[in-house]
C-alpha cells in the first residue's frame, strides 16, 4: 500500500485559471477545481498524464544529422543524440556566438508565444528576448495569431493601440448588463474560449452573465456560422464565413436609405463618411450595398436585415466582434466596419452601446481592473529594428531579402540563419505547416527550449529539456483578475529539465554577459526583486499587498482591484468632449475614411471599408473543395498544450469534425465515422460529428492537435493548419489567414 504521508495540496494558477493540485513525493496525482471559482473549467484535469508523460524531453538532445554534418534536411525525421547539459551549452553557445559573428544578429529570429506559463518570472517569452537583446538583439515578431490584423488596422481608425482598450477601456459585463437592450455578437462570444486568458482568470462567469442577460429580456444574437458560439439562451442568426462585412454594409445601407443615421453623431465624432457614402450607396461602383445585394453573400434573408437594422437603430444596441473575424483574408474590413456601423448609430461611448472587440475571447474582457499592473521580467532594448507580422513566419524563411509591405511600410525581410524557440509551438498556430515544414529547413541552426517533444522540437536541432510551470516557483498575476498567487513549485524537474532563466543563464555566462543577464541574482532573487517592485506599487495605490514571504504562507490572496465603477475612459470621455480629450487618429475623430491608409495605395485595403471576397470561401468552392472550413480553438486545452496526454485518451483523437446532417448525407457519413478532410495543401484525419448547429457548407475542425503525417501523407490526429492558407489578410495588417479555407470531406472505410 503507498504510504500518503508526504501527501500535500496547494493552489496554483495557469493561463486557464487557479486549481488544487494533489502531490505524492515527486508526483503529480490528481487536481481539484478552486472552491473560488464559480464555473470552473475541466482542463486541469489532464494535468498529471501531462506532466509526467513519456514524451517529455529527459535531457539535452542534438539532432544527429545536425551534429555530425551541419544536415538541415532532417528535421523531423532525424533521432537524436542526448548529451550532458554542459556538453549541449558549450555547443549551443559556440553556434550562437558564430551566427552573430558570420552573419550579424540580424540574422538571428527569437521566436516565441507567450502562453508557456502564467508565472510572470519563469515567463518563456521575456526570458528569450532579454537573453538575445543582450546578445545584440534578433529580429522580432509583432502581434499576435489571434489580434494581429486588428492590431494593425484599429489604430487607424480609433487612434489607441487595439489591445489597450480591449482590455482595459470596454464595458464591463455589469454595465452591458444594465444598459444594453441589444447585443449582436458577430462570430459569437464563447464561454469555452473565456475559459483562458493571458496569465489567468480566477472566477469563471461568461455563462452566468449570459444567463443573467437572458433573465433580463435582453436580445442576444450570435452572428456566425456556429450556433454553438455563443450561450445557449443566445438567438442564432446563421451567416456564411468571411461575409460579415457584406451584412454589415448592408445593415448600413438601411440605416442611411431610411433616416436612421445618427448624422449629428458622425458630424461631431468621425472623418469622412462622406467619402464613403458613395460606396455604400452605389454611388461610386454602381452597385448599392443592399440587403438584396447582401443576402446571396452572407445567407441571410433581405428582410431579416432591414428588421435588424431597425431594431438596433431603436434600442440601446452594442455590437461586439470576435476575434476570429479577422482571423481571414480581408479581416481588416469587418474589423472597420463594424467601428463606421456603431457610428452611424450615435451610440458610441454610451454605456452598453456602441462597439467591443474580444468579449469572450479570453476570460478577462469585460471585467473592469484598477490599473495595478503586474509583474514583469525586463526584456532590455533589441538594438535589431527589423520585425516581421508574427504570421508571416514562412515567408521570412522562404524568401530571404524579399521585399514586402506592412502597415504603409516597405522592407525586405530579414535572411534568418537561426531560431531560437520558447515558450511556444509554431506547427500549431501557423498555417499551412506543410508549408512551414519547408521554411524550417532552411535556416542553418534551431535552438527550441521546450518541455515535450512537439512537432517543433522535432524540428529543432538542439532541444534543451524544459520545466513546466509546476516544477519551479513563480508568481501568478494578471491585470485582467483580482487574484494573486504564489506558484509553489509542487514537484522537483522531470527528467533533467531545467528553467529557462537556468538555461539562458548559463548560455550568457559562456558568451561573457552571464553577469548583465543574471545582474547577480538567482531565480528567488529575482522573484523577490520583482515582487517588492510591484508590492511599492500596490502600496503607492492604497492596495494592501502582502510581502513575499507571507504569499509565500497564504498560497494566494483576492486583491481589492475590482473598478466599482466601471467606465469607458476611451470612448466615453470623448463623447464627453471631443475637443479637449480628442483620439490620436490623425483627425482627432474616428476615421471611417483613413487618409493614411489611403495614401498605402493597397488595393485589398483602400482608405475605407470595402466587401472583399476572399480567394476560398463559398463564392469560389468547387466541386473538388465544396466546404468552407473554421478552425475555432479548442475546448479541451489552450492551444495545443497538454495534448500528449490528451491524446492517449480512448476516443479523444482524431479531432472531431462538426458537420451538417445535409453535407454529411451527401458523403454517406454518420457520427463517429472517421473522416478524410482534405485540399491541395494536405489532408488530415478527424471523426465526423454530425449536427444542425453548423450552417451547411461548412465545417469546423478545433485546432490543437500536435502536427504529424503519417506514411500515408495524413496527419493522423486532425490538425487543421495542414489545410489553411498561408496569406496575409492584407498588406495592411499581414495577418493570419486560418479561416480562409476550402477543403473537401470523404468517409474512411
Amino acid at each position: 500500500m503507498h504510504d500518503h504521508t508526504d501527501r500535500q495540496i496547494r493552489v496554483t494558477t495557469s493561463h486557464w485559471g487557479a486549481f488544487e493540485v494533489v502531490t505524492e513525493g515527486d508526483r503529480i496525482i490528481k487536481t481539484r477545481p478552486f472552491a473560488h471559482d464559480p464555473e470552473p473549467t475541466t482542463l486541469p484535469d489532464i494535468l498529471p498524464q501531462a506532466v509526467h508523460h513519456k514524451n517529455r524531453v529527459a535531457r539535452p538532445a542534438i539532432r544527429r544529422g545536425w551534429l555530425e554534418n551541419r544536415d538541415r534536411d532532417g528535421r523531423g525525421t532525424d533521432d537524436f543524440v542526448e548529451l550532458p547539459w554542459d556538453e549541449a551549452l558549450d555547443i549551443a553557445a559556440a553556434e550562437i556566438d558564430r551566427i552573430c559573428k558570420t552573419h550579424g544578429n540580424e540574422a538571428i529570429f527569437g521566436g516565441s508565444y507567450g502562453w508557456a506559463s502564467a508565472g510572470r518570472f519563469h515567463h518563456a517569452q521575456s526570458q528569450v528576448h532579454r537573453f538575445l537583446n543582450q546578445i545584440g538583439g534578433y529580429v522580432a515578431s509583432f502581434g499576435s495569431y489571434s489580434t494581429g490584423c486588428a492590431q494593425s488596422i484599429m489604430p487607424h481608425v480609433f487612434g489607441e493601440p487595439f489591445l489597450s482598450y480591449v482590455y482595459t477601456a470596454q464595458d464591463g459585463w455589469q454595465t452591458i448588463h444594465d444598459n444594453t437592450e441589444t447585443l449582436i455578437m458577430f462570430g459569437g462570444i464563447n464561454p469555452k474560449n473565456s475559459m483562458v486568458s493571458m496569465g489567468g482568470i480566477t472566477e469563471h462567469q461568461t455563462a452566468t452573465w449570459f444567463d443573467r442577460f437572458h433573465s433580463k429580456g435582453m436580445r442576444c444574437i450570435n452572428i456566425g456560422p456556429q450556433k454553438t458560439d455563443a450561450s445557449p439562451t443566445c438567438e442564432w442568426l446563421p451567416v456564411t464565413p468571411a461575409s460579415d462585412t457584406a451584412l454589415m454594409l448592408a445593415l448600413a445601407y438601411v440605416l442611411e436609405t431610411e433616416g436612421l443615421t445618427d448624422h449629428a453623431f458622425l458630424n461631431r465624432y468621425t472623418t469622412g463618411f462622406d467619402r464613403f457614402r458613395p460606396y455604400l450607396m452605389g454611388d461610386a461602383d454602381g452597385q448599392p450595398k443592399s440587403p438584396d445585394w447582401a443576402s446571396p453573400l452572407c445567407g441571410v434573408p433581405a428582410e431579416e436585415i432591414t428588421a435588424l437594422a431597425r431594431r438596433m437603430a431603436s434600442t440601446r444596441t452594442l455590437i461586439t466582434v470576435s476575434w476570429s473575424i479577422q482571423r481571414a483574408e480581408h479581416g481588416e474590413q469587418p474589423y472597420w466596419m463594424s467601428a463606421v456601423l456603431a457610428a452611424m448609430l450615435g451610440q458610441i461611448g454610451l454605456p452598453g452601446g456602441g462597439v467591443g472587440y474580444g468579449y469572450g475571447a479570453i476570460g478577462g474582457v469585460g471585467k473592469p481592473m484598477k490599473p495595478l499592473g503586474g509583474v514583469t521580467f525586463d526584456q532590455g532594448r533589441n538594438p535589431v529594428k527589423k520585425m516581421i507580422p508574427v504570421a508571416r513566419i514562412s515567408d521570412m524563411l522562404l524568401n530571404p531579402g524579399m521585399e514586402y509591405d506592412f502597415n504603409g511600410r516597405r522592407e525586405p525581410y530579414a535572411d534568418i540563419r537561426l531560431v531560437y524557440w520558447a515558450g511556444g509551438n509554431p506547427f500549431h498556430h501557423h498555417q499551412d505547416l506543410g508549408r512551414l515544414d519547408a521554411a524550417f529547413k532552411r535556416p542553418e541552426t534551431i535552438i527550441v527550449n521546450e518541455p515535450w517533444w512537439t512537432a517543433t522540437a522535432q524540428r529543432a536541432d538542439i532541444v534543451f529539456p524544459a520545466t513546466t510551470p509546476y516544477e519551479r516557483e513563480d508568481i501568478g498575476r494578471s491585470d485582467l483578475d483580482d487574484y494573486l498567487f504564489n506558484m509553489p513549485q509542487l514537484i522537483p524537474p522531470v527528467g533533467e529539465a531545467r528553467n529557462d532563466y537556468d538555461i539562458f543563464s548559463g548560455l550568457a555566462q559562456r558568451m561573457g554577459i552571464g553577469d548583465t543577464f543574471t545582474e547577480g541574482r538567482d531565480a528567488e532573487g529575482w522573484l523577490r526583486h520583482l515582487y517588492d517592485g510591484y508590492r511599492d506599487r500596490g502600496v503607492a495605490m492604497g492596495i494592501d499587498v502582502p510581502d513575499f514571504d507571507a504569499l509565500r504562507v497564504q498560497n494566494w490572496v483576492q486583491l481589492p482591484v475590482k473598478s466599482d465603477t466601471p467606465k469607458n475612459l476611451f470612448l466615453r470621455d470623448f463623447r464627453a468632449d471631443p475637443e479637449g480629450k480628442p483620439l490620436t487618429t490623425p483627425s482627432g475623430r474616428i476615421e471611417i475614411f483613413s487618409e493614411t491608409i489611403d495614401s498605402f495605395g493597397y488595393p485589398d485595403c483602400p482608405g475605407h471599408p470595402v466587401w472583399l471576397p476572399p480567394q476560398e470561401w463559398k463564392g469560389t468552392a468547387t466541386p473538388d473543395t465544396p466546404l468552407h472550413l473554421t478552425s475555432p480553438q479548442p475546448g479541451d486545452k489552450l492551444h495545443s498544450q497538454l495534448e500528449c496526454a490528451l491524446a492517449d485518451v480512448e476516443g479523444a483523437r482524431p479531432e472531431s469534425l462538426v458537420i451538417n446532417p445535409t453535407d454529411a448525407a451527401a458523403r454517406g457519413i454518420a457520427s463517429g465515422d472517421l473522416v478524410r478532410v482534405f485540399n491541395t495543401r494536405g489532408a488530415v484525419r478527424a471523426r465526423a460529428l454530425v449536427t444542425d448547429d453548423i450552417l451547411t457548407g461548412v465545417v469546423a475542425l478545433p485546432t490543437g492537435a500536435w502536427y504529424g503525417a503519417t506514411g500515408d501523407n495524413i496527419d493522423p490526429d486532425g490538425n487543421p493548419n495542414v489545410l489553411t492558407l498561408d496569406v496575409g489578410t492584407s498588406r495592411l495588417g499581414q495577418g493570419c489567414s486560418a479561416h480562409t479555407a476550402l477543403v473537401n470531406v470523404a468517409r474512411l472505410e
